[in-house]
């Protein structure tokens, strides 16, 4: 069975406890003070960070103090000696959302957080290079987001040699 670390801040509504993982919302000022305490638990790896656009899903169920907002980012925490996973879910705002950087504390999410601004447009206070990682640098707008314009996009392609 999996506990909120010791040093969780206060605020943290677990959501969820299966024997080997746990999954837990926390405000966004908290965010970073609760990923911290998990990385000091044991949990050395950050698997995974992503967005979520719920923009036609505002009802969706969330647990009793979970204020619900379109944008939300998802952070899969693991840890290989404990054998345990921890999801961590943060609301991130509606139309301008933002929230602070886990490179401090995890280094290896700089790419994740690229790919989670350049797609959703989610802002990552603090994050060394918030620039664009998959799209050309002057594309226009975030392509997963569900309002996104549906339309035409020319495709490039470059000479490549045939089959030998």
């Amino acid at each position: 069975m999996i506990d909120l670390p010791p040093s969780a801040p206060d605020g943290v509504v677990v959501a969820d406890v299966l024997d080997a993982q746990i999954g837990c919302f926390v405000e966004p000022a908290q965010y970073v003070a609760l990923v911290t305490a998990w990385r000091e638990d044991g949990f050395e790896m950050c698997a995974d960070l992503c967005a979520v656009d719920y923009l036609s899903h505002m009802d969706r169920p969330l647990p009793d103090g979970v204020t619900p907002t379109r944008f939300e980012v998802v952070v899969n925490l693991l840890s290989l000696s404990k054998r345990q996973r921890v999801r961590v879910r943060v609301q991130a705002g509606n139309e301008d959302p933002e929230v602070d950087s886990l490179f401090d504390v995890y280094p290896g999410v700089e790419a994740m957080e690229r790919e989670a601004f350049d797609m959703f447009g989610v802002i990552f206070r603090g994050h060394p290079d918030l620039t664009r990682i998959l799209m050309p640098e002057d594309w226009e707008g975030h392509p997963l987001r569900k309002d996104y314009a549906v339309g035409r996009v020319p495709v490039q392609f470059k000479e490549a040699p045939g089959p030998r």
